[in-house]
């Protein structure tokens, strides 16, 4: 494509493109300064100045830890295995329930302090990734998102029915993390808010070196074409498997840093639509766009709050999930790609090759630009 018809294309892109074509060509200073700027501005965000307009009816700060921030490091974890790796899955709450479990069982159980059970309950879902991965991982598209709902559901049962975590009762006292950097972690929300920013920073670089590193090729390898992948070298299932463990170990940083706010869980905190909603929030964003991913998780979990508090009749009120998934639906039907996908992803949608089992990819027609590079 000629310098020109570059020109040209940013200028008549929408605001994301044209957003991300400067982002592409931004030098380094440019891109600290944005991230400064980001950094800041998640700083100052639980200010009520904010929350006054952000959740009329709710206290913002509490909100942004749960279900904002929540909701944001659980998408960039499923964005791993969903976005990246093209792996339907939808069990993926059940990572984040072995997370919160490992907290409350190891410190109610043993006294372990938070950061001890913190390491530990990550390699603990790290390790039930590998567990579920290695035997299902040759399974594709529906079969193993039903696998993989089938796993949630197991997690779930069980801590239901296991004395040894409270069972239905679920498992009271679990410990607050102990004071840091002068944050005193007990019933102020705003400590654990940046505990949350912390861990979601900490994630982002992590996801975006595997993403621009060979195991985020192989993952691209695989989504766009398994089979073409394996012909070509690529050791699929080690990938996948790798895939899994990596989501499954963000999710149990998720679960952890929760339980150690909430203070209480049971197994009712980990039902089969949690890993619904992350995965329309990924899809939602931008499945294999960080931001988009981010973005989407924000826009799910903050809307029925938001809803909520700028309906005064409680009658009104009791319809806010109704409106919000109404509004899903026709952000769907106009950005079937999501709000802010990744430039490849967006190609291989619109070319009907959008891994996740084609899920949300066109299928390829006469007129369509994939058929007519076969037929030259």
């Amino acid at each position: 494509m000629s310098g020109g018809a570059v020109e040209t294309r940013r200028r008549s892109g929408n605001p994301i493109t044209r957003v991300r074509d400067w982002w592409a060509d931004a030098p380094h200073w440019q891109r600290w300064i944005v991230y400064v700027l980001l950094i800041i501005g998640a700083l100052i965000l639980p200010a009520p100045a904010i929350g006054s307009f952000m959740t009329p009816a709710s206290d913002w700060t509490s909100v942004l830890i749960d279900p904002i921030c929540t909701y944001v490091l659980m998408a960039i974890g499923l964005n791993i295995v969903v976005g990246m790796a093209g792996l339907l899955d939808l069990g993926y709450v059940a990572f984040f329930a072995i997370g919160g479990y490992s907290l409350a069982y190891f410190g109610t159980k043993y006294g372990w302090d938070f950061w001890a059970t913190l390491v530990v309950g990550v390699l603990i879902t790290a390790v039930s990734g590998l567990v579920l991965g290695a035997p299902t991982l040759r399974l594709r598209g529906d079969y193993l998102a039903i696998v993989t709902l089938g796993f949630g559901e197991i997690v779930r049962l069980t801590a239901n029915n296991s004395d040894a975590v409270g069972g239905s009762r679920g498992i009271f006292g679990i410990p607050h993390p102990p004071p840091l950097f002068g944050l005193q972690f007990e019933l102020d929300p705003a400590p654990y808010y940046y505990l949350m920013v912390g861990a979601i920073t900490l994630m982002i670089i992590i996801a975006k070196r595997l993403e621009k590193s060979r195991v985020g090729r192989a993952w691209t390898a695989i989504r766009e074409d398994e089979d073409a992948a394996e012909l070509m070298g690529v050791p699929t299932f080690k990938f996948k498997l790798l895939a899994f463990a990596m989501g499954a170990m963000i999710g149990g940083v998720a679960g952890t840093v929760w339980a150690g706010k909430v203070i209480f869980i049971a197994p009712t905190n980990f039902p089969f639509i949690l890993s619904a909603t992350i995965l329309a929030a990924v899809v939602l964003g931008g499945a294999g766009n960080i931001p988009g991913a981010m973005l989407g998780a924000f826009i799910i979990a903050w809307l029925p709050e938001f809803i909520r508090g700028v309906t005064q009749s409680e009658e009104i009120a009791q319809y806010r999930v109704m409106v919000f998934g109404a509004a899903l639906v026709v952000i769907m039907a106009f950005r079937p790609e999501g709000l802010w996908p990744s430039r490849q992803r967006q190609a291989e949608l619109h070319e009907g090759t959008g891994g996740m089992g084609a899920l949300g990819a066109e299928v390829p027609g006469p007129d369509s630009q994939a058929s007519e590079e076969v037929t030259r």
